[in-house]
């Protein structure tokens, strides 16, 4: 009796019960987009070719990033690329990988470009921390008056940025700055709107975090110190002598540290209506301030 051949449909059970078996948050869309990988395809297209058996060095392709999957490297990193707000962005080992719940940022902060800054133009917008440049890209395709700076640490997060802009066509309204937060800018650089989904983790958390993470993905992107608002901190005191009267800061942060990061915000000079946000899921996701 011949073996049943490995079609797509196939291929996609059993890799889904392997990533399962491996602690995979969502087993099923790993496999689907690594074997549409493989297959230089969509997801979308899997789905109509069920009964397909993918070409040989399909298969080897789709063995190969089966297994550094279920050895932990996360499936952004296999393919490249990572979709956020309805974009792709390359990503790499020197960038935090994006998180669905950082859209809740690029949400809030769009919202207050079509409210509260309607009539400025330019709407000047710092991404502090940009890393891959998900929100800076984000905020310059959907907000047309936006005209942004996007500042990192590191050099090689940069040129991930950069890259990603240039492939969204909106590199001629985002202005590249290697620095510490806002240690770097001109003395006369001023904002509406400063964003950040700066490190967050403490350092006792971030060793209870997945390998998938500690591993792959850049520690100085996540560990802001012993008690993960040191970060913040830092970023509330240096916002407000950037930001225009009125002008806005969100910073994403972790509902753990939430109230604390608020109470740090209500002490701050400067100051008004500081307030929590939360995310579709009901948990605390951005700490909203604005400047006096």
């Amino acid at each position: 009796m011949s073996q049943e051949p490995w079609t797509v449909l196939r291929l996609l059970e059993w890799t889904t019960d392997f990533f399962r078996k491996h602690g995979s948050d969502s087993p099923r869309l790993d496999a689907e987009v690594l074997l549409a990988h493989a297959r230089e395809c969509s997801r979308m297209e899997l789905y109509t070719a069920f009964n397909e058996e993918p070409a040989e060095p399909q298969r080897v392709a789709f063995r190969e990033l089966v297994r550094r999957r279920g050895e932990g490297v996360p499936v952004a990193q296999l393919v490249g690329f990572k979709e956020f707000y309805s974009l792709k962005f390359r990503v790499d080992e020197h960038v935090l990988i994006p998180r669905p719940e950082t859209e809740h940022l690029v949400v809030e902060a769009l919202d207050l470009c079509k409210s509260d800054f309607a009539g400025t133009d330019p709407i000047r917008i710092a991404d502090v921390g940009t890393g891959s440049g998900a929100i800076a890209v984000s905020l310059a395709k959907h907000a047309d008056k936006a005209k942004l700076t996007a500042i990192d640490i590191s050099e090689p997060a940069l040129e991930i940025a950069r890259w990603n802009a240039t492939h969204h066509e909106v590199d001629d309204r985002i202005d590249f700055v290697q620095g510490d937060l806002l240690d770097t800018l001109d003395d006369q650089a001023a904002f509406e709107l400063i964003c950040s989904n700066p490190p967050y983790v403490s350092e006792d958390e971030y060793e209870e975090l997945s390998e998938s993470v500690r591993l792959y993905e850049p520690v100085e992107a996540l560990v802001s110190g012993p008690t993960g608002t040191e970060t913040i901190q830092r970023l509330i005191d240096q916002a407000s002598g950037r930001l225009v009267s009125g002008g806005a800061l969100l910073i994403e942060l972790s509902p753990m540290i939430a109230s604390r990061c608020l109470e740090m915000l209500q002490a701050a000079d400067g100051f008004s209506d500081a307030r929590l946000v939360k995310d579709l899921a009901g948990h605390q996701r951005l700490l909203v301030g604005r400047r006096r």
